[in-house]
């Protein structure tokens, strides 16, 4: 006997197949949308300059709170105990942190003056200062330097 009917196999595994790539094609139309209105690829502005999160300052405001902060870490510091270790600071008002690797006292002025070098890690990198305070005749510590190395 001889099958004169045609298989629906093909039939069926044509249309799937037809039905997947109608799938992809309207998937890729939808997505290609909202790339391209993202992207502002076809001119015109479209974005709302006038919404401002606020997250970073315009303007930069004078900061002295680090200074602040290695100088008390300086004027704290007992020497004697140190033997040249370094001294760890931080400052949790602006977030910055460094190092002061060297302190060294003189009082060749008729003051107690210490020079020092420290790191200072920050939003804006890592640098490197030198800086200079003393013990005035009026029982306070000045910061009377306090530069970025070059």
């Amino acid at each position: 006997m001889e099958d004169i009917a045609k298989s629906t196999d093909d039939k069926k595994g044509m249309a799937l197949l037809v039905i997947r790539f109608a799938a992809a094609g309207l998937a890729t139309i939808a997505l290609s949308g909202c790339v391209g209105a993202g992207l502002d690829l076809f001119g015109g502005d479209k974005v709302d300059r006038s919404i401002s999160t606020s997250t970073i300052a315009t303007a930069k405001t004078a900061d002295h709170s680090d200074e602040a902060t290695v100088q008390n870490a300086v004027t704290s510091a007992d020497l004697s105990k140190l033997a040249g270790d370094p001294v760890p600071w931080a400052n949790t008002t602006t977030g910055s942190a460094g190092v002061i690797s060297v302190i060294n006292e003189d009082r060749d002025t008729g003051s107690i003056c210490r020079k020092f070098t420290t790191t200072r890690h920050a939003y804006d990198g890592i640098a490197s200062f030198d800086g200079r305070t003393c013990l005035l005749n009026d029982g306070q510590w000045h910061l009377l330097a306090f530069a970025r190395d070059s």
